[in-house]
């Protein structure tokens, strides 16, 4: 699993080469869908002192012509250096590898983006000896997946397209239509892009978007890793507050989920409520109510379902 958005930009592609056409697509390079995909060293290092290193490297086996290779850059910000190191891997990996040689640069930004494309010269008194052209993707010519049924069919493109349009105020309505391409997915196909935007949006308006949509997901058991770490660390910190209000959040997620109308004063009554047994049950209510107020139906025995020793609070007691 990715450990960063930088990685995540270029890690995908080796980790899920599903997306190497459609992006090919975008940049109108055809690129059958039957192609084997392996990961080469990216290590490009011949004198011990000074290290260079691809982002990814892949050897692409199309079923329709040779192979070739492909150098897949993760930029997040205009870099000079790049503009010598980026024909470097290409000669290199050519002369190693007796292949063509793609050079793709994945982007964030539009300056960026427009600056990566180059090309970059090197030459001298009015003669280029070589030209480096590399293949760019950004938010400029990566489609907007916004449609739950495009999500579905490559929620990896569709987890790329909202990791490249991260900074886009619409970025929310890509994460919504992978939320529900995703629901319908079993849960070995969907963790890996739950987590994987999890990580690679970040503290970003996209990410927090991102982790209130898993923190409804997850509150089911092996289906990701971050309410695991929030309840353990409210485990460890005894923050029985912040668990109680995680809880109430969950409630009013799932219903708004189910399109179940919440009143005013109905959401204040959720979320003023401290019991978590309490809590626990109208969550297990809210799987199956068809109306908000029948969160708080009281049981046969008069107490609602919590343990009898609350039954002194308001919440416990309704």
């Amino acid at each position: 699993m990715v450990t960063s958005a930088h990685e995540g930009m270029h890690r995908i592609f080796q980790e899920r080469p599903e997306i190497l056409t459609p992006v090919f697509g975008v940049l109108g390079i055809a690129l059958p869908e039957k192609a084997a995909v392996y990961a080469i060293t990216s290590d490009v290092t011949e004198t011990r002192p000074i290290a260079r290193h691809i982002d990814t490297a892949l050897r692409v086996c199309p079923s329709d012509g040779e192979d070739f290779l492909l150098a897949v850059e993760s930029q997040e910000r205009r870099d000079d250096r790049k503009e010598v190191s980026w024909p470097y891997y290409v000669a290199y990996l050519q002369s190693k590898y007796k292949l063509p040689v793609l050079l793709l640069v994945v982007c964030r930004d539009r300056a960026t983006a427009k600056w990566a494309a180059g090309p970059f010269d090197c030459g001298t008194r009015g003669w280029t000896v070589q030209r480096t052209c590399p293949l760019v993707v950004g938010p400029d010519n990566l489609p907007m997946i916004t449609d739950a049924r495009t999500a579905a069919r490559n929620p990896a493109m569709a987890a790329f397209s909202a990791l490249t349009h991260a900074n886009n105020r619409e970025c929310d309505a890509i994460l919504d239509a992978l939320d529900q391409a995703l629901m319908g997915m079993d849960t070995d196909a969907s963790d890996y892009i739950y987590q994987f935007l999890d990580v690679t949006l970040g503290e970003t308006p996209a990410g927090d978007k991102w982790r209130s949509i898993m923190g409804f997901v997850n509150y089911f058991p092996g289906r990701g890793h971050l309410m695991e770490r929030a309840y353990l660390e409210g485990q460890a910190e005894g923050k029985a507050e912040g668990k109680a209000a995680g809880e109430a959040a969950l409630i009013l997620r799932l219903l708004e989920k189910r399109e179940i109308l919440v009143s005013e004063d109905i959401r204040e009554r959720i979320t003023s409520c401290t019991d978590l047994d309490t809590l626990t049950l109208w969550f297990d209510r809210a799987l199956t109510v068809t109306a908000s107020e029948d969160l708080f139906v009281v049981e046969a025995d008069g107490v609602d379902g919590a343990d009898a020793s609350a039954a002194g609070s308001q919440d416990a007691t309704l």
